[in-house]
């Protein structure tokens, strides 16, 4: 079965930042059981994710999205801590935080909007920016609420880093890395 590619807009997280992060993740590797950790060179920020796009869809998108973020300025995110989506006994997504920030929201905002505008249907539950770390729970492991505060031992400060591009992501499953950006939306200086 020939399974078709899929697509998502993205903050693109900057090279340093992601090899930073490749020596944290081999660290929390060490205490924290997930099966599947992603590749340093996957790290970013979802902002909407496509899923299978026509061609032609995809490029609507991505002209109403330009239009968009025409005059939006590049702007600082802090990675400040932890956290996991699922169940404390067996989380399904282990991850990365930012800091709130007004401007990620507005360009998520407005990445959002234009997609749906190309007639997309996207996720509606609301926005929580993070950094996929790892996937899949090791059973019969018990989650210690304790694993999320290592992140203050890597990083006693926040790690802060340039949000300088939006980018659409083309998804290979049989690939490592499995994302490759395959349009680039530069912010403003």
């Amino acid at each position: 079965m020939n399974q078709r590619p899929h697509f998502f807009f993205a903050v693109r997280i900057p090279e340093e930042t992601k090899l930073t992060m490749k020596n944290h993740i081999e660290r929390l590797k060490q205490d924290i059981p997930f099966s599947k950790w992603v590749h340093h060179m996957d790290l970013h920020i979802t902002l909407a994710f496509l899923g299978s796009a026509e061609p032609e869809k995809l490029k609507k998108a991505e002209n109403y999205v330009k239009k968009a973020l025409k005059n939006e300025e590049s702007f600082t995110l802090k990675i400040n801590k932890l956290g996991i989506f699922g169940k404390k006994d067996s989380p399904r997504v282990f991850w990365a935080d930012t800091e709130s920030s007004e401007e990620l929201n507005c360009i998520r905002k407005k990445v959002y909007s234009a997609c749906e505008t190309a007639g997309f249907q996207l996720e509606t539950r609301p926005f929580k920016p993070h950094i996929t770390l790892a996937r899949k729970w090791k059973e019969p492991y018990e989650f210690q609420e304790d694993l999320l505060k290592v992140w203050g031992e890597l990083q006693p400060e926040p790690l802060n880093f340039h949000a300088q591009e939006v980018v659409v992501y083309q998804t290979h499953l049989n690939q490592t890395p499995k994302y490759e950006a395959i349009t680039i939306f530069p912010l403003q200086s």
